[in-house]
């Protein structure tokens, strides 16, 4: 199960499973609130983990803001009661490696360096590396860091094609 656009939610790359239904009951908690979701992840490493991603419209996201983030969501996290065990709940912003999720990321963050990783083949690979060169309306330009020989040294990878990007931290 994936997770459907729902009303203000722009997002190309959304969460499946379980992370779906608590993407579900938490956004608009969220957009109530003035925060939009980046990212849902639930990890069982040592116990279970809920890591929220959040950041306002701006994109800025404070100490204070993660921990009014965390007083709104809980309530309708222990309503809806979407996970059956004990779990620790984390809301953190999207930090300096962040996923990149909606289409005006790719705009944003234009220049920028980034690791992606799509769920088809695209130009006979799955793993990118390189600058975003351009953010179009159906995909989005990498200009690749190195491109093997006989590679075309850009590859436009579509927005439907990408399991999952993020910004790489540069000097």
């Amino acid at each position: 199960m994936t997770a459907t656009a729902s009303e203000g939610d722009d997002r190309i790359i959304r969460e499946s499973g379980i992370d779906a239904r608590i993407a579900l009951i938490v956004q608009p908690v969220l957009r109530g609130i003035g925060f939009r979701l980046v990212r849902v992840h639930l990890s069982g490493q040592n116990g279970l983990t809920l890591q929220i991603m959040a950041e306002r419209e701006d994109g800025t996201m404070t100490v204070e803001d993660c921990e009014e983030v965390s007083r709104a969501v809980s309530p309708a996290l222990d309503v809806d009661d979407p996970i059956e065990k004990a779990y620790h709940l984390e809301v953190s912003s999207p930090g300096i490696d962040r996923p990149l999720v909606r289409k005006s990321d790719f705009t944003t963050w234009t220049g920028h360096l980034v690791k992606m990783e799509t769920s088809m083949v695209v130009a006979d690979r799955k793993r990118f590396k390189g600058k975003i060169a351009e953010a179009g309306e159906d995909d989005v330009l990498i200009e690749r860091d190195k491109a093997a020989y006989g590679e075309e040294p850009t590859v436009r990878v579509p927005y439907d094609a990408i399991a999952d990007v993020r910004l790489i931290l540069t000097d």
